[in-house]
């Protein structure tokens, strides 16, 4: 199993990938990332996140059985493939992503973001081997994945797949802790309090993933597919998903 230690990958995490990660996982990127809630708005509804405490339970759910899993292994296997620079890798890695999401709702979260990342690093940074998998995604009718999007340009930037990983779970938890201040609501202490509470989780579903072969990728989390499901009839909503 390749690791962060390959000879492909940059030794250490420079200033000026520091600051492109930041940006890129900023929330104001332009992804759109704080109008989707990963179900967690209908959990709110049906009283099942109703406190900080909850709220941590159900992110660490995500995180180690959930979308969080998934995209974890998915982001880890862009990573390396672009390091590679194996356009076919990516490809099949872009179509699994397609087939890894549970609910409507979820594969919107994941490629209205994918599609947004795309297009703008293309404008800011230029073309490169994000661009030539979006086109090939696009050949095929298909829509790019956020977070095999992200792997393949944390790996055109040289940035280390930990700290890209790291990141990139940090800001998916970053963002259902906002979800949930406005939805519950949480005051900001109490989010700012989950937020730190998780980094141990974030730490581990990035070490579950970095050593987890794509081929035994899976995921157990029903209720989160539940709540996403019955978000899509809520009535009265926020969130996109």
């Amino acid at each position: 199993m390749t690791t962060d230690l390959d000879p492909r990958s940059p030794a250490n995490l420079t200033p000026g990938g520091l600051m492109r990660l930041m940006t890129w996982l900023s929330p104001s990127f332009p992804v759109g990332a704080y109008t989707y809630s990963h179900g967690v708005e209908y959990a709110v509804e049906d009283r099942r996140v109703i406190s900080a405490e909850s709220l941590t339970t159900w992110i660490e759910g995500v995180l180690e059985f959930g979308a969080g899993r998934i995209d974890a292994v998915l982001f880890c296997a862009a990573w390396r493939a672009a390091r590679a620079e194996d356009l076919d890798a990516l490809f099949d890695i872009g179509v699994d992503a397609d087939c890894w999401r549970g609910t409507a709702e979820m594969a919107l979260e994941a490629t209205a973001q994918g599609r947004a990342f795309v297009s703008t690093a293309q404008k800011v940074w230029g073309d490169g081997i994000l661009t030539l998998w979006a086109k090939r995604m696009r050949d095929d009718d298909r829509l790019p994945s956020y977070p095999v999007a992200v792997g393949i340009a944390a790996a055109e930037a040289d940035v280390p797949l930990r700290d890209a990983l790291s990141a990139f779970l940090h800001a998916m938890a970053a963002n259902l802790v906002s979800s949930a201040v406005r939805l519950v609501p949480l005051g900001q202490t109490d989010g700012v309090r989950t937020l730190a509470s998780l980094d141990k989780a974030v730490a581990m579903a990035t070490e579950t993933a970095m050593n987890t072969d794509p081929v035994n990728l899976g995921a157990a989390a029903p209720m989160v597919d539940w709540t996403s499901m019955k978000h899509e009839t809520q009535y009265t909503r926020l969130f996109r998903s």
